[in-house]
């Protein structure tokens, strides 16, 4: 019998907070960095977190196929198909870490027909989690203190607030931005992005460039369960599954259409 979702994302924030600890087990004490193939740096934290959320999965839902960023990095690369499966990344925000910024963070999502539509995001140096599951809303946890969170409903009278990444921003969000008349943003790094919007701090977070599918799933999910949503920069709804698993070309994502 399938787990209820209710019961499962009990299930993945213990899984992720545990990865949390061994993570900043590292965070205080140091890490060395390596470069992958593809040019971005690499810990031993990132591996350590996504051993710990490999195995646990392996024993919560083995029957449902895990792409994890590190694994893949590899060329752990198990076939999906159109079957529901995890995208796990184990430490989103590396630079964060590395640079001791705190703006890190642990990220789990299940993808079902094409969507995230349950997903964990926890960030352990500021002790935060965000979860929550299509059609069951979201909450936080902030201190030990759980609430429900959702969407802004409207935008504020002054306009649109929008988050942008600290490390990416570049000319194209800044055009996107001024296009559309956006004048206030704040800056966060990793996926605590989506999660501005999902607790209404923000209202949008565009994002053009090449991120990879377990770098959003997770945030997406939360962002669908709190009410928004993420959308291609031509308005489609934004996928999964597709080719490498990459996520080109950029997307919106936001409270409000």
């Amino acid at each position: 019998m399938p787990i209820a979702p209710e019961r499962l994302l009990e299930a993945l924030v213990d899984i992720a907070d545990e990865a949390g600890r061994e993570i900043m087990r590292h965070y205080a004490s140091g890490t060395e960095v390596a470069e992958k193939a593809d040019k971005s740096p690499v810990t031993a934290a990132d591996e350590a977190g996504e051993a710990i959320i490999l195995k646990a999965l392996a024993e919560l839902t083995p029957d449902i196929p895990v792409i994890a960023e590190e694994a893949v990095a590899k060329g752990q690369i198990p076939k999906v198909g159109d079957k529901p499966f995890w995208l796990v990344d184990p430490l989103d925000g590396t630079k964060e870490f590395i640079q001791q910024r705190g703006e890190f963070t642990v990220n789990i999502g299940l993808v079902e027909d094409g969507l995230p539509t349950l997903g964990v995001v926890t960030a352990p140096a500021i002790d935060t989690a965000w979860w929550g599951a299509v059609g069951h809303g979201a909450k936080r946890r902030k201190g030990g203190v759980v609430e429900p969170i959702a969407v802004r409903a409207t935008p504020p009278a002054g306009g649109l607030v929008a988050v942008a990444s600290r490390s990416h921003r570049d000319a194209e969000t800044d055009a996107w931005l001024a296009a559309h008349g956006i004048t206030d943003t704040i800056s966060f790094g990793s996926s605590l992005k989506f999660c501005a919007v999902a607790e209404g701090r923000a209202d949008v977070y565009p994002r053009f460039g090449r991120t990879m599918e377990w770098d959003t799933a997770a945030g997406h999910a939360v962002l669908r369960a709190a009410g928004g949503e993420v959308v291609t920069t031509t308005g489609e709804p934004f996928r999964y599954a597709k080719p490498g698993f990459a996520n080109d070309g950029g997307f919106i994502a936001r409270a409000h259409g």
